[in-house]
């Protein structure tokens, strides 16, 4: 709040604007009194002027002579009209108002004087003249001169110089009296006018120091201040408005120079905290682009503890893991040299201090009687499976932060997820692979195994026939039989051994019956057309190498019992009941929807595909001609999957089906 003292700039304009005021109206004020006091003046002192006039006129009329032109009666009216007039000018209302009845008024004592020397000794000279020369007492013819008239002349003459010496000081009096006052009222306007510059001066010189310097000071540390540079301050200080201003603005750039600073720091601190989370983003990044990566290695272990030793600047690390025994445990990976004589962290003792409850601590080693190494020990669990320890050597005299504890928690995190991974991946290979190696036998006992039997019934009943008279002529139906038995035996080996070696490479299925296709169209001359509308990886790799195996067989019957010239394989999607149609159509000569071939089992290895799938297979002739197989079998989690699985699911490439199938 701005406080108003006797410096105020506010208060010394107005005190300025205030005097100004004050001698202009003065000025004003004094310019009416006098112009009041002097109203008349000038009538008085031309009314006082034309006495002197009268006066002589009189004295004119006196010496006249009479002649043809003017008779003594018209002339000694004359002279009495100048008398009458000069009395009445004296004591005319014009000359009088300006008079004064003060004694010390000088005009006034003036036209006293020139009234008693009218009224005592001019006027009884001229009435005495007037009574002498009156017309009454006048011959008719002539004007004789008397004594006493001439006397009176004579009289008049050598008093009318004192008399108008006398009228001309009381209007030299009048002019002075005028005179003054004017003089007074130059004096009063001069010295309004002096003292208005002056004011007008201080002002100006006010304005400039206490104004217009402290202004562009003001200006200039604002300008700077606009910059940034909150150092500068302003050397005018004072009292006055302006003063009180620039005090608060040095208070206000002083704060916001420690606000700047602060605001800098805070800056740093945050921009360091920003580039520290980068770098954690980018650990976490790196270690779960390594961790999804291909087979995981003692390597990418180590070069991850490498990473979190540099982004948090501690000691060396160790991964250390352990299976149902948390007394015992081995290290995978480690950054740490061990120093000769001296105890290491990873030996036996230590394992139960390491894994301890299953929460982050701090462990205390004494390795030496003055080497003491502080190890925080972060466990590494996923879904309540507790796999082992990621230790970190702490510097000494230092502790974790809040956030590096809580990376190396999500670290940890992440080496447990990828172990789980691995763990399941090896789980679901064995599993896999034991079902394929299921699927392979039931695949040899119903087609190689059961043709070695026929062939084995067949030599028995050689042996017999041989052992019975006459038996050589019999033995050659057998022997073709035999070698026919042993030949399908043979087909029938090259195809399972085709199928066993089965491959699935980047391309994914489609491009496997691509490639199915375009063989058995190699060497049959069948015309295959092949129509895929399956989206690529909407089917997993087990689903795949089922489908492939059932449209491969159905194309080898086509090829080897049709006698079809062409083929059609379509394959469907049905979003809605998540059903998936394999069709297999030929032209040929038709099969037998119940029919039962002698030495052939590929219909009963497709059905156990399509139960593997959880679906069902249909076999039955076309209306048009030729034999239609029909695989449905619904997705197991069609949820799961569509588009957007597309972007998140990596192609397989170069996997060996005949391992997983």
């Amino acid at each position: 709040m701005v406080r108003f003292s006797k410096d105020s700039i506010l208060l010394r304009l107005g005190i300025a604007m205030a005097t100004i005021t004050t001698l202009a109206f003065v000025s004003m004020v004094s310019s009416v009194i006098i112009a009041e006091m002097s109203q008349g003046v000038a009538t008085a002192i031309n009314q006082a002027g034309s006495l002197r006039m009268q006066s002589y006129r009189i004295a004119s009329s006196l010496t006249r002579v009479p002649n043809s032109e003017i008779n003594s009666s018209t002339q000694w009216a004359m002279t009495n009209d100048l008398v009458q007039e000069f009395e009445t000018r004296l004591t005319h209302s014009r000359l009088v108002s300006v008079l004064s009845d003060d004694q010390g008024h000088q005009p006034s004592n003036a036209y006293l004087k020139v009234k008693q020397a009218w009224f005592n000794i001019i006027k009884p000279l001229l009435t005495h003249y007037l009574s002498a020369t009156a017309p009454a007492k006048l011959h008719n013819i002539t004007f004789p001169e008397t004594l006493d008239s001439g006397f009176t002349r004579s009289r008049y003459l050598q008093i009318v110089d004192p008399f108008v010496a006398k009228i001309d000081r009381m209007v030299k009096l009048l002019e002075d009296e005028a005179e003054s006052k004017i003089r007074l009222l130059r004096l009063i306007h001069i010295i309004a006018l002096f003292l208005t510059l002056f004011i007008a001066f201080a002002v100006m010189y006010l304005m400039k120091t206490r104004v217009q310097t402290p202004l562009y000071d003001l200006l200039n540390c604002a300008e700077r201040a606009r910059h940034g540079d909150f150092s500068t301050r302003t050397p005018y200080t004072g009292d006055d408005e302006l003063g009180q201003l620039s005090t608060a603005f040095n208070v206000m750039t002083n704060d916001l120079s420690k606000i700047y600073t602060d605001l800098e720091q805070r800056v740093r601190e945050k921009t360091a905290d920003l580039e520290r989370s980068n770098r954690s983003l980018e650990l976490l990044y790196n270690t779960t682009k390594s961790l999804n990566a291909a087979a995981i290695t003692d390597t990418i272990y180590t070069s991850l503890l490498q990473d979190i030793q540099q982004l948090l600047d501690v000691g060396p690390g160790s991964i250390c893991l352990t299976g149902n025994d948390p007394e015992r445990a081995f290290r995978m990976a480690t950054t740490r040299t061990p120093v000769d004589g001296n105890l290491d962290i990873c030996n036996p003792p230590n394992c139960p201090a390491c894994f301890a409850d299953g929460d982050s601590h701090y462990i205390n080693v004494q390795r030496s009687e003055n080497d003491r190494l502080r190890v925080h020990s972060t466990p590494i669990i996923h879904q309540d499976q507790h796999y082992g320890v990621l230790l970190t050597e702490v510097l000494h005299g230092k502790a974790l932060k809040v956030w590096q504890k809580r990376l190396l928690e999500a670290v940890a995190d992440h080496i447990g997820i990828a172990l789980d991974a691995t763990r399941r991946t090896n789980e679901s290979r064995r599993l896999m692979l034991l079902e394929e190696r299921g699927v392979i036998a039931r695949e040899l006992h119903d087609s190689l195994a059961q043709s070695l039997s026929y062939l084995k019934i067949q030599i028995t009943r050689l042996n017999v026939t041989l052992a019975q008279p006459g038996g050589e002529q019999k033995i050659r139906p057998i022997i073709d039989e035999l070698k026919e038995g042993t030949n399908s035996a043979y087909l029938q080996l090259r195809e399972l051994l085709t199928t066993f070696r089965l491959k699935m490479d980047g391309g994914g299925l489609n491009a496997a019956l691509s490639d199915t296709v375009e063989e058995f169209r190699s060497y049959s001359g069948i015309a295959i057309t092949l129509n895929n509308q399956l989206d690529a990886y909407l089917l997993d790799a087990n689903e795949e190498i089922h489908v492939l195996h059932v449209v491969r067989e159905a194309i080898s019957n086509v090829v080897n019992h049709s006698n079809a010239k062409t083929a059609w394989i379509d394959l469907r999607f049905d979003n809605e009941p998540s059903l998936i149609t394999v069709t297999i159509d030929d032209n040929g000569i038709g099969i037998c929807e119940k029919a039962e071939r002698v030495n052939h089992y590929g219909l009963a290895i497709m059905n156990e595909r399509a139960n593997g799938l959880g679906g069902q297979i249909s076999i039955r002739q076309r209306k048009e001609g030729g034999t239609r197989v029909r695989l449905e079998f619904k997705l197991a989690h069609h949820e799961r999957r569509g588009h957007q699985e597309t972007d998140q699911k990596a192609p397989t490439q170069g996997v060996d089906r005949q391992a997983i199938g």
